[in-house]
């Protein structure tokens, strides 16, 4: 890939990274996601991925990049763990609203709940696209 392209890539990744980080930041914020300890772990990987990307644009070094991988890792981790308690929560709602549902009922009403039960794999998402921009700032070194 020639440097230009590579460089255009980069802004593009740049920019996306920093819309879903910003976006997903407000929508928490919006939806009052900061009421129990838990809500806040999205929100701290958020805060913490966009500090460290405006210090990874202007200053390098290997530990920043560990740590910057070590934070997308938890806020993808964060991600899969966040579908499980909405999953869960819709689960035991739906059960109490319908002690007799079971099997594929039950998981697809718990899928449709008053949690978005998929939301929060958006944060996998976030945690891909900036390790897509890890891999690329690396190949500059």
């Amino acid at each position: 890939m020639a440097k230009n392209e590579r460089l255009s890539v980069k802004y593009v990744i740049t920019a996306a990274l920093l819309f879903m980080l910003l976006g997903t930041s407000a929508e928490l914020y919006l939806l009052e996601h900061y009421e129990d300890t838990l809500q806040l772990i999205p929100l701290l990987a958020i805060g913490i991925s966009l500090g460290l990307l405006v210090i990874l644009f202007f200053w390098r070094t290997n530990f920043l990049l560990a740590v910057f991988t070590i934070v997308l890792v938890i806020t993808g981790l964060s991600g899969v763990y966040g579908t499980f308690l909405h999953l869960r929560a819709n689960y035991e709602f739906e059960l109490e609203m319908t002690p007799s549902a079971e099997g594929w009922d039950l998981f697809q009403e718990s899928l449709s709940g008053a949690l978005p039960a998929l939301a929060p794999l958006s944060m996998i998402v976030l945690a891909l696209i900036g390790y897509s921009y890890l891999l690329l700032i690396k190949q500059e070194k």
